[in-house]
């Protein structure tokens, strides 16, 4: 069986968001005193978390990204991980982190199944770092990148650009594709919070390939089957790679192939819209049909097209809440 949408797209990735909770609070996300957390009773079990995946997988989901929040400070996140592996038909298990807690946790994922790291990571400069996350944590996230590595657990750093703040580093960044063999990905901003003048952050993905390639030759890559929605290049010469996510320039919903569950168990076809299926009175067990019988249901009604672009409402929200 084959998960796809009323407009031919094939569903094969899903996002779960573990956890609300996270250590930094960086500005794109949330505000400064952080957001209102859900209560324990509020949080899916793991147990929980197992059955929509394997009904997921049941559809025809290849590839599951956890996600937070910050999913590694989440107890027992690794055990959770191992379990996930084992589900037949999964193809890639992946995670999104901070990369806060990486040093000390990294060949625990690595053992747990986890195939790919994506490393949240704004600035290399500490006080632009400490400006965006509101934390003085950047020799930990360096240090569990350094971790990553030494463990042989592939990863890609994933930077929102933003004009006045980070803009000025995107060469630094790229520079880390020739020294280490990593993906960096830029992605332009995007308004989750509908902050006053956030159009003047956005730094639109033809301006940054525009800097890219003012300075370095960049080739096109071919990406995998189950790839993001990135642009993917190579400096010549370089070990790794460079991507580009455009969210707000250059749409990429005609390709959109995911969908994620909140930690509460709401699911969201698309990001930026304010319909969510509370999938949690289904979640008991055995019900692994119904559930997927109702994922079934809710992605036949996927919207074809976010409205980041248009002047349609949607309610502001932290990443936090939705996964990241």
């Amino acid at each position: 069986m084959r998960l796809s949408d009323n407009f031919g797209r094939k569903i094969n990735y899903l996002r779960l968001s573990v956890t609300d909770r996270c250590n930094m609070r960086c500005v794109y996300c949330m505000p400064a005193d952080g957001i209102e957390k859900l209560g324990h009773a509020e949080i899916l079990s793991y147990e929980e978390f197992l059955l929509i995946a394997k009904a997921a997988v049941s559809l025809g989901i290849e590839k599951i990204r956890v996600t937070g929040g910050e999913p590694l400070v989440r107890t027992g996140i690794v055990p959770f991980l191992e379990q996930l592996a084992t589900i037949s038909g999964l193809e890639q298990l992946v995670l999104t982190t901070n990369g806060v807690l990486l040093a000390e946790m990294a060949q625990e994922l690595k053992d747990a199944g986890v195939k790919r790291l994506n490393i949240s990571l704004d600035s290399l400069q500490p006080a632009m770092f400490n400006r965006l996350t509101r934390r003085d944590l950047l020799s930990q996230v360096l240090d569990g990148i350094a971790a990553a590595e030494n463990v042989g657990l592939p990863y890609k750093v994933n930077m929102v650009v933003m004009r006045g703040r980070n803009d000025n580093e995107i060469l630094d960044f790229a520079k880390l594709t020739q020294q280490h063999d990593c993906t960096v990905r830029f992605i332009e901003y995007m308004p989750v919070q509908k902050d006053q003048g956030w159009r003047s952050l956005v730094v639109p993905s033809h301006e940054i390939l525009q800097r890219l390639n003012d300075y370095y030759t960049l080739h096109p890559v071919d990406r995998g089957a189950l790839a993001g929605p990135a642009e993917e290049f190579a400096i010549a010469g370089a070990q790794g790679r460079i991507g580009v996510i455009a969210p707000l320039s250059g749409h990429f919903c005609q390709d959109c192939n995911r969908i994620r569950i909140t930690s509460s168990g709401g699911v969201r076809t698309c990001l930026f819209s304010d319909h969510e299926f509370d999938l949690k009175p289904l979640l008991v067990p055995g019900n692994i049909d119904h559930v997927a019988t109702e994922l079934q249901r809710l992605v036949s009604d996927k919207p074809a097209c976010h409205t980041l672009s248009s002047h349609a409402a949607y309610s502001p929200f932290s990443m936090a809440q939705v996964g990241g």
